[in-house]
């Protein structure tokens, strides 16, 4: 099978590496700027909590070297895709299947979800540029419970966890599916097909809409965050918010905001991916992990103080720091 990893950023490294380290795939990746020059250099580096993995990566900024992919796996950040999608769509063929190993909430729930019929999705986006380019019907929803950080360009460290969540968004099984959550089993990952994986988006997004800014925020690991009342509080309030709405959409979630912060509690003093990227100087990934909740709240007739509250505090934060537009 011909895989291609778009994005080698820490989670998209992270699949590449160990899907290239188990030999089942042809994998490629399409990198740029110094990455790039960092997998051309020295291939695949994954540290792991059993060493370091590192072998030869086929790396290129042009995909027309990598070729049309069996699977295209879309690991970038949500405000570059719609820059990227251009260049991705000729390499998409009929047996092409496209997995969005990303944070938040896709383009393409807008395409399955009735409830949101009607509601522009230009947050997440842009003029409907990657609807047009990247087809739902060959998506593959795809949710990683996993944590990685870059040590430096082309290098990743592997933190905690190797769960994969895959699923059609109409929740039928196939062939391909199958043979996709073969392939990722055999490179270590625990991997769940879902027959309802846009809930499995949501519920893992139902957490990071508020660890992921609040931390950005404050600069605060995740145990100090639910250390605090005054802000285990407000988290909770923002979550209750965004379950609400996900009973509108019929993405019900069984656990109170306080059954996941127990889960959450567990991992300890972690970083999460936009503290990392405040940290690096990088974009903040804040419009698909809570904007556009903020404004499904309002097509839906739901009422989002706090969730808007985070946006505004986060939005003026990045644009004090250069990092939102």
């Amino acid at each position: 099978m011909k895989v291609c990893i778009a994005g080698a950023g820490a989670i998209g490294s992270l699949l590449g590496a160990r899907l290239a380290a188990a030999g089942n795939a042809d994998v490629g990746v399409l990198a740029r700027g110094d990455t790039l020059a960092g997998l051309r250099e020295h291939g695949w580096r994954l540290h792991t909590q059993e060493g370091l993995i590192q072998l030869p990566a086929r790396a290129s900024d042009d995909m027309a070297e990598l070729g049309i992919p069996d699977v295209l796996v879309i690991a970038t950040k949500g405000p570059a895709l719609s820059g990227m999608v251009k260049g991705l769509a000729p390499f998409i063929g009929p047996q092409t299947w496209i997995l969005p190993a990303m944070n938040g909430v896709p383009w393409w729930f807008a395409q399955v979800l009735p409830a949101l019929a009607g509601l522009p999705f230009d947050t997440v986006d842009p003029d409907g540029i990657i609807a047009r380019h990247l087809p739902v019907e060959r998506v593959i929803g795809t949710v990683v419970h996993a944590s990685a950080s870059v040590i430096s360009p082309g290098q990743v460290r592997h933190n905690m966890g190797n769960g994969l969540v895959i699923g059609h968004p109409s929740g039928q099984s196939s062939h391909p599916l199958e043979r996709i959550a073969e392939l990722l089993t055999s490179a270590g990952f625990a991997v769940r097909q879902s027959e309802n994986v846009c809930r499995d988006i949501w519920y893992k997004l139902w957490g990071n809409l508020t660890m992921n800014p609040v931390s950005a925020l404050t600069g605060a690991t995740g145990d100090l965050i639910l250390a605090d009342p005054l802000v285990r509080t407000f988290c909770s309030s923002a979550m209750e918010e965004a379950a609400r709405i996900g009973r509108r959409l019929g993405l019900e979630i069984d656990e109170t905001p306080e059954q996941r912060h127990s889960v959450t509690e567990r991992l300890g003093a972690f970083k999460t991916s936009m503290l990392q990227d405040v940290e690096a100087g990088r974009a903040l990934e804040l419009d698909n992990i809570v904007t556009i909740v903020s404004q499904i709240g309002r097509h839906l007739g739901i009422a989002t103080p706090n969730i808007d509250a985070i946006v505004g505090l986060t939005r003026l934060f990045g644009r004090v720091h250069g990092l939102y537009h």
